[in-house]
């Protein structure tokens, strides 16, 4: 049985895969799925909670599903709450595929180096059509709409896509380095051997956490989110290499005795086409996992930064700065509808990816690839 077939068998490590596929491309397609514009402001509409849907009309009628216009009153002085003002006289029918505000379907653009200019890479595909919406006056505020009346699921679809590609980023950028720094430690040896690994062992007794408050806390506070994403990367990959070029350090100590390492030597192969032809790809099968297992620590750390203010700042959406709403206390006893979709959605995803990650260790365990 090979490793495709076990990991399809593996229940755990399933459920992992197609949430996490559902996960990027929700994303990924979030100018269509979202209803409306992140940073549009409703209204009268600030800390409304979730709109509720109705399938009758005030007469007791079957209309179908549909919500009424929904803004916000005055404030109980005695309990804290706000009137919720709902225009009965207005139904709007809820529908699938409806227009609405305009995007740029796939659009893709970076802040370059040393100008940080934006360049548009590819310009999108212009639409206006959306997943589902209300035909009518009312909003459809699936998760409420938070401080500044900005609808929340909209907000939390497009700041998945921050929080779910910086650990892919990150992964991209510091696994290949931890791979050839340990490839090289280890191949070598000597004294090439000593200071790489004194290098690493100094990089590991920092704490992560506060590094990364630390180097948060110093970056321009003029830069725009895409300029901080890119730097968050960066911080997040100089922190994340050293373990692993220590355990690829050990694995090659052992591959570069065997056989057909040995063979490759005395035909004259380069050290450096040994260890990136013949070594490295010795270490797929742990490469793999540790890089599954490790996208959860840079989701994490962009949350860690952006929930104390240092990494996405407002008003771009990301899930970390949406939980920043929690250090508010009214917040979160009186609007809990703000805190727990950003906190179920992060705690999905790393659960989703140690689910796929323990699925793939089982797989490619080379005690089991026969059984």
């Amino acid at each position: 049985m090979n490793w495709w077939q076990k990991l399809k068998k593996n229940p755990l490590a399933r459920f992992g895969a197609i949430l996490l596929i559902i996960f990027y491309i929700t994303v990924i397609f979030a100018d269509f799925v979202a209803p409306y514009d992140p940073y549009y402001s409703q209204p009268n509409g600030s800390l409304l909670p979730p709109t509720r849907v109705y399938l009758n009309n005030r007469e007791g009628q079957f209309i179908g599903p549909h919500i009424y216009p929904t803004t916000q009153g005055d404030t109980n002085l005695e309990t804290g709450k706000r009137e919720i003002i709902v225009n009965y006289s207005k139904p709007s029918a809820l529908r699938l595929f409806v227009q609405g505000s305009e995007y740029q379907l796939f659009k893709f653009s970076l802040p370059l180096p040393p100008t940080w200019d934006e360049v548009t890479i590819f310009p999108g595909i212009p639409l206006n059509l959306h997943l589902f919406g209300a035909a009518g006056e009312a909003r459809f505020n699936l998760l409420g709409t938070d401080d500044q009346a900005r609808d929340e699921f909209s907000r939390l679809l497009y700041g998945g896509r921050i929080s779910l590609f910086i650990g892919i980023l990150g992964v991209a950028i510091s696994f290949p380095l931890g791979m050839i720094v340990g490839g090289i430690s280890g191949y070598f040896g000597g004294w090439t051997d000593s200071v790489i690994m004194r290098l690493v062992e100094v990089l590991m007794t920092f704490p992560s956490i506060y590094l990364l408050v630390t180097l948060g806390a110093v970056l321009p506070s003029g830069l725009s989110s895409s300029q901080r994403f890119i730097l968050i990367v960066l911080i997040t990959s100089f922190i994340g290499w050293a373990g692993l070029a220590r355990v690829i350090r050990g694995q090659v100590l052992s591959i570069k005795e065997r056989e057909f390492v040995q063979a490759a030597r005395a035909m004259g192969g380069k050290p450096f086409y040994i260890i990136l032809r013949h070594v490295l790809p010795q270490t797929a099968s742990y490469i793999v996992i540790s890089a599954t297992l490790s996208i959860p620590s840079f989701i994490g750390a962009e949350a860690i930064l952006s929930l104390i203010g240092l990494g996405i700042q407002q008003p771009d959406p990301s899930w970390g700065n949406m939980l920043s709403l929690a250090t508010n206390a009214s917040i979160l006893v009186l609007q809990p509808w703000l805190i727990w979709p950003p906190a179920m959605v992060i705690i999905l995803t790393v659960l989703a990816f140690n689910l796929l990650g323990d699925g793939l260790r089982d797989a490619l365990d080379p005690r089991s690839l026969g059984r």
